[in-house]
C-alpha cells in the first residue's frame, strides 16, 4: 500500500466513525454500517467522495434529493435539507459545479434561507442556474404518484446531471408504500422521487443514496440485511397493513449509512476536502450551527416535533462537535502529509496498514 491508500483507509474508517456515533445507544447505525461496508468493499465516505472527485468537472450539474415529512405535524425534518444544502455548497467550491436541490414543496422556504446562509445564489430554474456562477438551483417534486414519471422527464429534460445524491429522501416499499420510522403508512405526504432517482441510475447516472434506517431511497442495496436487523423493516412488520414493512425497494450502486443522515453526508464532504486538498470544502462548526438555527426558524422540525436547532433528537452542541473532528482530520491529515513521511515508510516496509 502507497501513503495515500493507507491514509484513505484509515481516515475514512475515522470520518465514517465518527458520522455512525451511537449517542441512543441502540446499535442501529452499527448494525446498519456493518451491511454497507461489507456492500462497498471500503469506507464509505472514501468509496462516495473517490467517485464524485473523478466524474465531477466545472459546470456539471448534480442533483441532490431531499426532504422527509413527519407525522403528526405534517412538517418537513430537518435532517437531510441541511447538509444537502452544505453538500451544495462544497460542490460549488470543490468543483464549480451546478448542485440542485430537489424536494418537496414543504422544504422549499428552508431552501431558500439555507442558500443565502451558505453564501450561494438560489435560481429555481435550471437554465438560470446555469447562467451564474457561486449559485445553486431548487426544483420541487410532486407528492402525487400518477404524475411523477411526468416531473421526473420534465425535469431531466432541463438537464442530465453528472451525479444524483439522495439525502434522507423517503422510498418506497415492493408494495408502493412509503413508511415512516416507527411503520406507519405517510404515502399521502411523501414526494415520490422514486422515479426520478430509477430514471437516473437507468441512464448510467452516478448515484449516491445517504440513509439512517432503511426507509430512505437507495436502502434497498442492503434490504436483506434491513428485513432482518432493523425494527418495522420485515415483511409483515410494518403497522400499517400493507405488509410490506419499511424497507424501500430503490436500489443504489453507492450507499452511506449513518446515525443521522446528515452526519454521513458531512463525511463524504470531509473526505471530498480531504481528495481534493482543498480544506474549505467542508464547512466548520459556525456555519453547522447558523444552517441548523437557520433550518429551524425556516419550519423544519427535529424528528420528535419541536421547531428547534436539533436533527434527530442532537442538538448543536453534538453535531458541531461532530463537524469539528471531520474538519480537523481532514486539516492534521493534510497537514502532516509531508512531516509523517518517514513513519508512513516504515508502516509500509513492514506491512502495518492501521485497519
Amino acid at each position: 500500500m502507497t501513503q495515500q491508500e493507507i491514509t484513505l483507509l484509515n481516515l475514512g474508517s475515522s470520518l465514517d466513525d465518527l458520522a455512525n456515533l451511537d449517542p441512543r445507544g441502540y446499535g442501529v447505525c452499527k448494525l446498519l454500517y456493518k451491511a454497507s461496508r461489507e456492500y462497498t468493499g471500503a469506507p464509505l465516505c472514501v468509496n462516495s467522495a473517490m467517485k464524485l472527485a473523478e466524474t465531477i468537472k466545472e459546470g456539471d450539474l448534480v442533483f441532490i434529493m431531499t426532504g422527509f415529512v413527519l407525522l403528526p405535524f405534517k412538517k418537513a425534518e430537518m435532517d437531510g435539507i441541511v447538509s444537502s444544502v452544505l453538500l451544495a455548497r462544497a460542490l460549488v467550491k470543490a468543483f464549480n459545479a451546478k448542485p440542485v436541490i430537489i424536494c418537496p414543496e414543504d422544504n422549499l422556504t428552508a431552501v431558500e434561507n439555507l442558500s443565502a446562509c451558505v453564501g450561494l445564489h438560489l435560481y429555481k430554474s435550471i437554465d438560470e442556474l446555469k447562467q451564474y456562477p457561486v449559485s445553486m438551483g431548487v426544483l420541487t417534486f410532486t407528492k402525487d404518484k400518477s404524475k411523477a414519471a411526468e416531473c421526473a422527464d420534465a425535469i431531466i429534460a432541463q438537464g442530465v446531471p453528472k451525479a444524483v445524491i439522495s439525502i434522507e429522501c423517503p422510498g418506497e416499499n415492493e408494495k408502493g408504500v412509503y413508511h415512516n420510522a416507527t411503520g406507519l403508512d405517510v404515502t399521502e405526504i411523501e414526494a415520490k422521487q422514486d422515479i426520478l432517482f430509477d430514471k437516473l441510475r437507468d441512464m448510467g447516472v452516478l448515484n449516491i443514496a445517504i440513509g439512517d434506517l432503511g426507509n430512505e431511497i437507495g436502502m434497498g442495496t442492503i434490504s436483506d440485511y434491513l428485513k432482518k436487523y432493523i425494527p418495522y423493516a420485515a415483511p409483515g412488520a410494518c403497522r400499517c397493513g400493507c405488509e410490506g414493512g419499511i424497507a424501500v425497494r430503490t436500489k443504489a450502486d453507492n450507499i452511506i449509512t449513518a446515525t443521522v443522515s446528515d452526519w454521513g453526508c458531512y463525511a463524504m464532504i470531509a473526505m471530498l476536502a480531504y481528495i481534493l486538498e482543498k480544506p474549505d470544502v467542508m464547512h466548520d462548526a459556525k456555519l453547522e450551527e447558523q444552517a441548523m438555527i437557520t433550518a429551524s426558524r425556516s419550519g423544519m422540525i427535529d424528528m420528535y416535533g419541536w421547531l428547534i436547532p436539533a436533527i434527530d433528537g442532537f442538538g448543536v452542541e453534538i453535531t458541531t462537535s461532530i463537524v469539528t473532528l471531520m474538519k480537523e482530520l481532514v486539516n492534521s491529515a493534510l497537514g502532516l502529509k509531508e512531516t509523517c513521511k518517514t513513519w508512513f515508510d516504515k508502516t509500509i516496509e513492514i506491512k502495518s496498514f492501521g485497519e
